[in-house]
C-alpha cells in the first residue's frame, strides 16, 4: 500500500529537511562562516575582508538563510493543507546556524516516525548535495536515532521547476528593447565545482546539462550560452568556462545584451547579488555589454508547489506501513 492509497489519519507523521550550504547572519559572522566552510583551515585575513565586503554592499548578511526559513513555513502550510497536519519542515544548513545536527536533533523532540531530507538545488552532486546527506548521517548516528529517513533525489528536470524557470527568462526579457528581445542570448549559470569531479564520474555537469536542455526546449529560437560562475579560491582546476570568458565569446559574437539564468540556484545569495549584480554586470559594461539577470524562485509559489509535488512524488514511492 503507498501513501496515497491511506486515510490522512493512517499516514505517519512526517519531518521534512530542507538542507541548503546557509551563510553569515550578520557581518562579524562572516570569518567563522569561511572557517567552517573551508574545513577548518585558516583564512587570510585579507580574504575575509573581501568576502566580508561583499556581504557589507549586500545588505550585510546572506538572504538565503531567512528566505529558506519561509519557504519551510509555506511549504508545511501547503502540504498540511491536503494532509491533516501531518507534516512539520524544518530548515538545517551544512555551514551555518542552524546546523544539520542542531535541526535534527529539535525535529527528533516531535517524534516523527519519517523523515525526508530534500536539497535546496535541483542538480546533485556528491561534492554538494551528497555532502548534505552525509552530515543528516552523521547526526543520525550521534543521536543513535533509528527513525527512517529518506532523501530527495534530482529535480533538475522536474516540469514545473522548468516552466518557472522560463517564465522568469521570458519576464527577464522585457528588461531590453522590445525590438531586440528575440536575439538576446540567454547565458546560464550553475556554481561551478572542482574539475576532479570529472574523473569521480560524478553527475553534476550533466544534472545542469539537463536543467539547461530542459529549459531551452522553450525558448525557441533565442540564443543560449552556458558557463560556470563563482570557482573557489583554491589551486586546484574548476569546472568552466567561466562566466567572464563567456561575456567575451557572446561580445565577439556580436551581441551588445545578456541575460543571465542562474538555473544552479533557487534562491538570491551573495553569488547572485554580488558575483552577478556586481562584479559581472561590471565586467559586461567594460566590454560593451547591457547585462540583466532573471529574478531568483525565491519562496515564490512556483517553487512550493515544485517542492510540494517533488515531496509527495517521492514519499509515494515508497511502501509504508500504517
Amino acid at each position: 500500500m503507498t501513501v496515497n492509497d491511506m486515510s490522512a489519519s493512517q499516514r505517519r507523521h512526517t519531518a521534512v529537511m530542507l538542507m541548503a550550504m546557509g551563510g553569515p547572519d550578520c557581518l562579524e559572522n562572516v570569518e567563522p562562516f569561511l572557517h567552517d566552510v573551508r574545513g577548518g583551515r585558516p583564512t587570510s585575513p585579507a580574504l575575509v575582508e573581501e568576502i566580508r565586503e561583499r556581504y557589507r554592499v549586500t545588505g550585510g548578511k546572506s538572504p538565503a538563510v531567512s528566505i529558506t526559513q519561509e519557504v519551510a513555513k509555506k511549504l508545511e502550510r501547503r502540504l498540511n493543507a491536503e494532509d491533516n497536519s501531518r507534516y512539520k519542515v524544518y530548515v538545517g544548513l551544512r555551514h551555518w546556524h542552524p546546523f544539520i545536527k542542531e535541526t535534527y536533533a529539535d525535529l527528533l523532540k516531535e517524534s516523527p516516525e519519517q523523515i525526508i531530507g530534500v536539497c535546496m538545488a535541483p542538480q546533485q552532486s556528491s561534492l554538494s548535495t551528497g555532502a548534505y546527506r552525509r552530515k543528516v548521517e552523521e547526526a543520525r548516528a550521534e543521536f543513535a536515532d533509528r527513525t527512517d529517513v529518506t532523501y530527495v533525489g534530482s529535480w533538475n528536470r522536474h516540469p514545473w521547476l522548468i516552466a518557472a524557470i522560463v517564465d522568469n527568462i521570458r519576464k527577464g526579457l522585457f528588461a531590453f528593447p522590445v525590438d531586440v528581445r528575440a536575439s538576446v542570448p540567454v547565458l546560464f549559470t550553475a556554481h561551478s565545482l572542482p574539475d576532479r569531479i570529472v574523473t569521480m564520474k560524478d553527475p553534476y555537469p550533466d544534472e545542469v546539462k539537463g536543467t539547461v536542455e530542459a529549459v531551452t526546449q522553450f525558448l525557441g529560437n533565442q540564443p543560449t550560452y552556458f558557463a560556470y560562475q563563482s570557482q573557489g579560491r583554491s589551486s586546484e582546476p574548476w569546472l568552466g568556462p567561466t562566466v567572464e570568458s563567456m561575456l567575451e565569446t557572446i561580445r565577439m559574437a556580436g551581441h551588445r545584451y545578456v541575460l543571465v539564468a542562474p538555473i544552479g540556484f533557487i534562491c538570491d545569495h551573495v553569488e547572485t547579488l554580488f558575483d552577478i549584480d556586481i562584479e559581472l554586470k561590471q565586467s559586461a559594461t567594460d566590454k560593451g555589454l547591457h547585462l540583466e539577470r532573471i529574478a531568483m524562485l525565491n519562496d515564490s509559489p512556483a517553487l512550493i508547489e515544485t517542492l510540494r509535488d517533488v515531496l509527495t512524488t517521492h514519499e509515494s514511492s515508497f511502501c509504508i506501513q500504517p
